[in-house]
């Protein structure tokens, strides 16, 4: 099995216990923001040091930026700010695996963004399978509490697919602009870069606009610490599989992100799904793969 399959599934499971933290920051005092600060908070010096210990320690020369990447870096680590953000609103409102699912329309919207952006042009059966993957939406985006379609669960799921999808289109393009051909400093700088640059703007923005929640985030230590090493595994594999294949096809081995979250919810959680979210999540998983496989052909 090729090491990109390898890497896209252990992002996966790493994701889904940073997003799983994350839920418990949630619940707490801390805002959305401040926990999708935590995040980036610890895992930003770390990888930082790991890099400069590892070319040290390799004799490897540092690897060097195109002007491109940071173009790349800051539209990829903006969107993934407000993406994670998204998502940890929505699990304040819906079940673990509900909200992992909706975050999944990032592959869906992925399509759209590139025919938007790039004029990718999409297929009658792509196009069909995206519509499939709207109704699995329409099955996720009743509330428990009620409320219909038009409510807030349904805007951030798809508000954090949209800027997911944005976030891999910007972090393909940067790790394509590093001229190395280690993989660990291709994957490592980006990602130094990106999360020392993520943690200096969203620092800004609590200080500015949330004061307390920095403190709060501080206070809450260990688990926001715990946060940082399961982001920094999770990102340093999904960069480490962008830069060795197509994001769509990492997305489409990405999705066993669904199946993770399903147990979390359902073991750590002790969340139980209704039959109208589970036929949601299975409708809207068999989309999403479909999807991908068209895009591999």
């Amino acid at each position: 099995m090729e090491l990109w399959i390898w890497l896209s599934v252990a992002a996966a499971a790493a994701q889904t216990m940073r997003f799983a933290l994350q839920k418990v920051l949630a619940s707490t005092t801390l805002s959305p923001a401040a926990a999708t600060w935590a995040r980036f908070l610890y895992s930003a010096p770390i990888i930082t040091f790991a890099v400069l210990v590892y070319s040290a320690a390799s004799g490897a020369a540092p690897p060097t930026f195109a002007p491109t990447f940071w173009w790349f870096a800051a539209i990829g680590g903006i969107t993934q700010i407000l993406a994670t953000v998204c998502t940890i609103a929505l699990f304040k409102s819906r079940a673990f695996a509900v909200g992992i699912t909706f975050k999944k329309t990032e592959v869906m919207m992925t399509a759209l963004v590139g025919w938007l952006v790039l004029g990718d042009q999409i297929s009658s059966l792509g196009a069909l399978f995206i519509a499939v993957g709207f109704v699995g939406v329409l099955l996720l985006s009743d509330p428990p509490e009620g409320g219909g379609f038009f409510n807030k669960s349904v805007g951030l799921g798809l508000l954090s697919g949209v800027f997911f999808a944005v976030s891999a289109v910007g972090y393909r393009g940067a790790t394509l602009a590093v001229s190395t051909d280690d993989l660990f400093l291709v994957a490592g700088g980006t990602l130094a870069c990106v999360t020392v640059f993520q943690t200096l703007i969203l620092g800004v923005w609590l200080w500015l606009r949330e004061p307390g929640q920095i403190m709060a985030t501080l206070t809450a230590w260990k688990t926001s610490a715990a946060v940082g090493v399961f982001s920094l595994i999770g990102s340093w594999c999904w960069f480490a599989a962008f830069s060795l294949q197509n994001a769509a096809y990492v997305f489409a081995v990405g999705q066993v992100e669904l199946i993770f979250s399903i147990l979390v919810g359902l073991f750590f959680f002790k969340e139980r799904l209704s039959w109208r979210e589970l036929l949601g999540i299975g409708v809207l998983t068999a989309s999403i793969l479909a999807i991908a496989m068209i895009g591999s052909l």
